[in-house]
């Protein structure tokens, strides 16, 4: 077999190798598929390969030969396991669905597979997305490739790991809390959450409608853009979509203002703030402007974040019943039939989130926490909007710690809570954000750092991350 360097390997060097002819998208599939066998039985990456790998290969390589080859035809994706493709496990890393197969693909999936990309296989998850450690997915922690010790983080960790670990180009995740960001922290990679509404969420299980959003993770901003324009655009299976003409006439800049929560950064840990100071001082050699502000609405984000995330997933897993796919457990009654089949499908973290969700939505107490939660989110839209009137981006360290030994965080959900102290504000405002990798601590541990911009200005945040050569 050709040898290929996939270590340093982007979309577009694979693209010239494959138009050039250097090797085939065989060969492109099979180096891939060689580091999955090789590592994935210690990383925990992918759940499973899918089945029509040789099939989408072929077919790939037939664009090549016919002439129509985008820049993504024959590239190899991993794909988060709450993302359907049609015929295939999409199980949500949960035993509730565990051998569940997908009835039809998601529109990112088609759309990408419109244009040649050959997704290998499922990547593991928190169980439905809840968890930013992939430790309550039902098979097992993803562990990362930096130091298997600790974790991936999540819940996209099975996609950040699986790019980390050279098991394929470029994956798929969903960004709901951070889901995409904070394990790209973790694993010294490049996670990209788009404005919400830029991709549709047709096929995505929904943990919080009005927070998830299907995203990138590549080791390159050139990359995660390739991925993400193909993505975007209007759908009509998905109402909040955005019309495809949002995305035209950005103008992006060669120096951009940028703003630093100085209050909220401190919270971090000193190896963090380390790594983090010294990529800002990176951005002010090229240019960039940095002030330190105060955002005072930005420490209640958390607890905004959460109170509205719990009454969307108590809302969203109601589906999930055994009367119509998905594990089924025998009850006396119906429901007894309906206690058996959650209490025995959902993990811990699960029916957490659902009997908190089902709190705060519940009488008596909607007005006092949920109802207050949403006037709170739109203050905080109307202080982000003032403050991108001075600033093109809000710059953060992405996650406050790095990544933590497996199992610190178990049976500890608050502590796993407050590290989206960073990630959450993106996902509850509707902004884009990305995190980049900007180096190690002196243990050699990634750390990563997070812009957010205005709602739509998603460009500037690829085109900023590729100035900076991340």
């Amino acid at each position: 077999m050709t040898s290929i360097e996939l270590k340093t390997l982007s979309i577009k060097k694979a693209h010239d190798a494959l138009k050039a002819g250097e090797y085939t998208v065989r060969e492109l599939v099979d180096a891939y598929l060689a580091e999955v066998e090789s590592s994935n039985g210690d990383i925990n990456a992918f759940l499973h390969l899918f089945t029509d790998i040789d099939e989408r290969v072929e077919l790939a390589q037939q664009m090549f030969t016919d002439g129509t080859a985008t820049e993504l035809t024959g590239i190899p994706m991993g794909l988060k396991a709450i993302i359907a493709k049609k015929g295939q496990v999409t199980n949500a890393s949960s035993k509730i669905l565990e051998n569940y197969k997908a009835t039809y693909s998601a529109t990112v999936v088609e759309r990408l597979e419109a244009v040649g990309v050959i997704f290998l296989g499922s990547t593991n998850t928190d169980e439905f997305a809840m968890g930013g450690t992939t430790e309550n997915s039902a098979f097992g922690v993803t562990k990362n490739p930096t130091d298997t010790s600790r974790v991936a983080g999540g819940s996209s960790g099975g996609s950040i790991a699986a790019v980390a670990a050279n098991m394929c180009l470029a994956a798929l995740g969903t960004d709901t809390g951070g889901s995409i960001r904070e394990p790209a922290s973790f694993c010294g990679v490049l996670g990209f959450k788009g404005t919400y509404g830029a991709v549709s969420r047709y096929g995505a299980y929904p943990m919080g409608s009005s927070f998830d959003q299907v995203s990138p993770t590549a080791k390159y901003a050139a990359d995660a853009e390739l991925v993400q324009r193909v993505m975007r655009g209007a759908d009509e299976y998905d109402m909040t979509c955005l019309p495809s003409n949002t995305w035209e006439s950005k103008v992006n800049k060669d120096k951009y203002n940028i703003a630093i929560p100085s209050s909220l950064v401190d919270g971090s840990s000193d190896e963090v703030k380390e790594v983090f100071n010294k990529f800002v001082q990176e951005l002010k050699e090229a240019g960039h402007t940095i002030e330190e502000v105060e955002i005072p609405i930005l420490d209640t984000v958390l607890a905004i974040y959460y109170v509205l995330i719990f009454a969307e997933v108590s809302s969203n897993t109601a589906r999930y019943d055994g009367m119509r796919y998905g594990l089924k457990a025998e009850g006396s009654d119906l429901w007894d039939e309906y206690k058996k089949t959650r209490g025995k499908g959902f993990g811990d973290e699960v029916k957490r989130r659902i009997m908190l969700g089902t709190y705060v939505l519940s009488a008596g107490y909607a007005g006092k926490y949920y109802e207050k939660a949403l006037d709170l989110r739109e203050q905080l839209k109307v202080e982000l909007k003032e403050m991108f009137k001075q600033y093109d981006f809000i710059l953060t360290p992405t996650a406050p710690v790095v990544a933590p030994k497996i199992g610190v965080m178990a049976g500890d959900p608050l502590t796993e809570y407050l590290m989206d102290i960073f990630t959450v504000t993106a996902n509850t405002a509707g902004i884009p954000a990305i995190s980049m990798p900007t180096g190690n601590t002196p243990g050699g541990l990634p750390v990563g750092a997070q812009l957010m911009a205005a709602w739509e200005n998603d460009d500037a945040l690829l085109d900023i991350a590729k100035k900076l050569g991340k």
